[in-house]
């Protein structure tokens, strides 16, 4: 089938690129007319700060928007003299009237002197809006600047702090914003080297853009109905990047090699597709297989986050499929065209890999002992990794968050920038002397003399007193572990000892807030890692038995894979968590891993190694089914897959690593992981592990039992060409003798 559609991509090259270009233009003008918005929503069903977000929605409607902090100090007095206070009242006052703005308070005013520290020489506005931060204008964060001008010229420092400053104000570096064409350049660069031709070099990056264009086109739309975290997009555009120069490279490299041997063009574009388009394509499903495991997780935003990435595949992998075939159909004996050197396609058996591979060979057992102490050393900090998210704390020291986040940790304490939000919900109205004012009373001392707690701010009720708000300000910051067992004992043990006897009951009171949602996010990431790891490896042992029929290669892919990303976790934990060489990456404070980036490195990752896998092993099997001999295959395998694999395993680095100039802490954690994970995969893995145990199975590579080869499914990505001798292998046979020359098929 794919020989077939290569073929005719190939035949009808200009009906395909013609297609492909009305697809695009027509996704770029739909896009162009929505109104779209990435945005951060973590809704976490079954949790208690779910329950307290719908408590407030329900019932605190105008209290369920967005906030905001202005932040002021002074250096000339306190903010309570008569020119600091003036100046202030003013900002509040222009502050009220911006778009979007509920109420605002006033720190220089009797009612909120909470918002004052002891020497008054800090306060700040707490501001709140009647929105979601998505909804809230475009100009929003720049009219808080505008409004807030008197109290800058009387002489104050205002920041701004909070999830509108947070969203309106991301902060960029002047090389991240290009991080996209970094990678791409640098990619060029090494397709240089690996292909010696700039049109052959311009096919797969070609390819790469376009895919990524119609990809972001597509989430565009998407994200006018429905909601896609900001992350999305730069995650989507760094994996599409990789996998579509990737793909591209294999398919070239074997269109390269047909050409070579004399093969006419449309002919080579089918066998391209037919042999290393197969592989490509299956790595693809299971890339996609892995991201879209993530609804195992069972949390809207991580769910979200996964499908989108794998949107971005699935589009890059049909541009492959279809569009590459037709762009190769179209230049036919001119895909070599403006080389850069002529030197001829090496003989693989003569090469440095070949002669690596039987290195290997000879020494398979010293080489899986240096292998695995590598990658154990490597993972070892995993074992001391702290899930978590990050905070301002963590932003850039430029920032007007960072700094408005210091100055209130300065003035108030660590836990007033991370507040937690008691939502109760009442059977009926609290009316003053009822049992429920009382009980609301009894749960706000309780709560006040929890150890950990600074402060309660409350009861709140709302307009009907059928729900009230506490306010809870820990001793600890946001990210402090401290904070996270505050929460719990709060939920476990002061709240139900609390309305043990009261007319209120547990069921219906939830501690919530950000920091809180942040802590239920963790838990139950950290509770379904496990089995969402283990249903993408059954997922993927599956399918890989199914396509090499074989017992011991998948189990063998599924460790390997599972050692490269653990030793890419232990990286990042002693880079992000420890601080090891933080400032080559721009870090300036050490962060805890945030919680969904470990389960989306590994559906990612475990989606990319099996690129590599695929492409070995579909390499060597077809070396094996057509002489039955296991070390040769072995050593052929790698020899003609080495340079495409080491090329591919470069770009891709290079591309993940041009994201780590984000100043985002999330985005460098991601990029950094990932790159280091490739690395790991394609040197310590595919060139000395996956070779050396496979030199160490010998034929039980390939063994099968007779009953379950039967009743499997036949999925082929090794495509042998029919011109081919009849090939032999062990097929469907019980445990082999490994002196037994192979039965014929």
């Amino acid at each position: 089938m794919l020989e077939r559609l290569g073929r005719g991509a190939a035949r009808r090259h200009w009906l395909v690129i013609g297609i492909w270009v009305v697809v695009a233009v027509t996704l770029g003008v739909v896009a162009t007319k929505g109104d779209g918005k990435t945005r951060d929503v973590f809704t976490i069903p079954g949790t208690q700060s779910q329950q307290a977000f719908d408590i407030l929605a329900q019932r605190f409607p105008a209290a369920n928007g967005t906030t905001a902090q202005v932040v002021f100090q002074s250096s000339n007095g306190p903010l309570t003299s008569s020119a600091n206070a003036a100046a202030i009242t003013a900002a509040v006052t222009n502050l009220s009237k911006v778009d979007g703005v509920l109420a605002v308070t006033n720190p220089t005013e009797a009612t909120f002197a909470g918002n004052l520290d002891g020497d008054k020489t800090i306060g700040y506005a707490a501001v709140q809006f009647n929105d979601e931060v998505a909804s809230l204008p475009k100009d929003t964060f720049t009219s808080l600047k505008s409004a807030a001008e008197p109290a800058q010229q009387a002489g104050l420092v205002v920041q701004y702090g909070g999830a509108v400053v947070d969203y309106f104000n991301q902060p960029q570096s002047s090389i991240s914003k290009h991080a996209d064409q970094i990678g791409i350049l640098i990619a060029m660069v090494i397709l240089l080297i690996a292909l010696g031709s700039i049109v052959s070099m311009a096919v797969p990056i070609s390819l790469a853009v376009f895919a990524v264009f119609c990809s972001s086109m597509m989430l565009k739309i998407i994200e006018a109905h429905a909601t896609i975290g900001q992350v999305a997009p730069v995650l989507g555009t760094m994996i599409a990047l990789g996998v579509g120069i990737d793909y591209s490279l294999f398919i070239v490299s074997r269109h390269r090699q047909n050409l070579a041997a004399g093969m006419d063009v449309e002919a080579s574009v089918g066998r391209s597709l037919a042999t290393s388009g197969s592989a490509v394509l299956f790595a693809a499903i299971t890339v996609c297989m892995a991201l879209c495991g993530l609804a195992l997780v069972r949390i809207p935003y991580v769910t979200t986050l996964g499908f989108t990435a794998a949107m971005y595949v699935a589009i890059t992998v049909l541009a492959a499929m279809t569009l590459l075939p037709a762009m190769l159909g179209l230049l036919g004996h001119h895909l070599n065209s403006l080389a850069i050197h002529h030197r001829p396609e090496p003989d693989p058996s003569t090469t440095l890999a070949a002669r690596w591979a039987h290195e290997v060979a000879r020494r398979k057992v010293l080489f899986c002992i240096i292998s695995l102490a590598i990658l154990l050393a490597l993972a070892a900090p995993l074992l001391k990794i702290e899930l978590g998210f990050t905070s301002d704390s963590s932003a850039p020291t430029d920032t007007t968050q960072r700094q408005a986040y210091d100055l209130i940790e300065q003035g108030f304490g660590p836990g007033v920038n991370g507040p937690l939000l008691v939502a109760v919900a009442l059977p009926q109205a609290a009316t003053a002397g009822s049992p429920e004012q009382a009980a609301l009373t009894s749960l706000t001392a309780a709560i006040t003399a929890t150890p950990g707690v600074q402060s309660a701010t409350g009861p709140i009720p709302n307009s009907d007193s059928t729900a009230a708000i506490i306010e809870v300000i820990p001793t600890t910051a946001p990210t402090d572990p401290g904070t996270a067992v505050l929460v719990r004992t709060l939920r476990n043990d002061t709240v139900p000892q609390a309305t043990a006897n009261g007319a209120i009951s547990a069921r219906d009171v939830a501690v919530g807030g950000s920091t809180a949602a942040t802590v239920d996010l963790t838990d139950l990431i950290q509770a379904r890692l496990f089995p969402f790891i283990a249903g993408v490896i059954i997922g993927a042992f599956l399918l890989l038995m199914m396509v090499f029929r074989s017992l011991f290669v998948p189990f063998k892919a599924a460790v390997m894979n599972l050692l490269s990303i653990a030793a890419a976790y232990g990286f990042v934990v002693a880079v992000f968590q420890w601080g090891w060489g933080r400032e080559l990456i721009g870090l300036q404070e050490t962060v805890p891993i945030v919680a969904f980036v470990p389960v989306m490195m590994f559906a990612i990752l475990f989606g990319l190694s099996m690129d590599y896998e695929v492409f070995l092993l579909s390499r060597i099997r077809e070396d094996y089914l057509r002489t039955g001999d296991s070390h040769t295959s072995v050593v052929n395998g790698l020899a003609s897959t080495a340079r495409v694999i080491t090329s591919a395993a470069l770009i891709m680095i290079s591309v993940f690593l041009s994201f780590v100039t984000n100043p985002s802490p999330t985005v460098k954690m991601i990029g950094l992981g990932m790159a280091v994970a490739v690395f790991v995969d394609a040197t310590i893995v595919r060139m000395m592990l996956v070779p050396a145990t496979m030199e160490l199975a010998g034929k039980w590579n390939w063994w099968i039992p007779a009953w379950l080869d039967k009743i499997l499914p036949r999925i082929s990505v090794d495509a042998p060409d029919p011109d081919d001798p009849p090939a032999t292998r062990t097929h469907a046979t019980p445990a082999p003798d490994p002196d037994r020359e192979p039965a014929s098929v």
